[in-house]
């Protein structure tokens, strides 16, 4: 492994991004610079009654075309079965955690939510890295 490209046999191949919180303004413009890299890159965002991906959107190609660089998936930072299943399928190589219960009123009005997501959820992620056996990988 060298400079977060995954090695198949001695050639380089390609780099795997997983972004968490890619709809927000930094997840959306780290997303469209790793992309100019040549990285494959997938994003997570919550469910929620609104799509807000409007940040996103121009990136955003049908999975079903096949080899599309820009990939989407529902996850939550609250759910650890749910983060490890997504890093088992997408195996990144590298993990930029901008998820995070941002609103200042919320997160007062929701202080063990937000840190659930905000703090345990980094801890969910590193877990799955372990648990997965992907710490020389990612």
């Amino acid at each position: 492994m060298s400079g977060g490209r995954r090695e198949l046999k001695g050639h380089m191949t390609e780099r795997i991004a997983l972004i968490t919180g890619v709809t927000g303004q930094d997840g959306a413009y780290l997303a469209e610079y790793l992309l100019s890299l040549g990285y494959v890159v997938h994003g997570i965002k919550r469910r929620s009654s609104s799509f807000n991906t409007a940040r996103v959107d121009h990136l955003y190609q049908d999975p079903h075309v096949g080899n599309v660089p820009f990939l989407m998936h529902y996850g939550d930072m609250t759910d650890s079965t749910n983060l490890i299943r997504l890093m088992q399928q997408i195996r990144p190589t590298e993990i930029y955690n901008l998820a995070a219960q941002s609103h200042v009123a919320v997160s007062f009005e929701s202080p063990e939510y937000t840190a659930n997501a905000d703090a345990i959820g980094v801890l969910r992620l590193l877990e799955a890295i372990r648990i997965l056996g992907m710490e020389k990988e990612t």
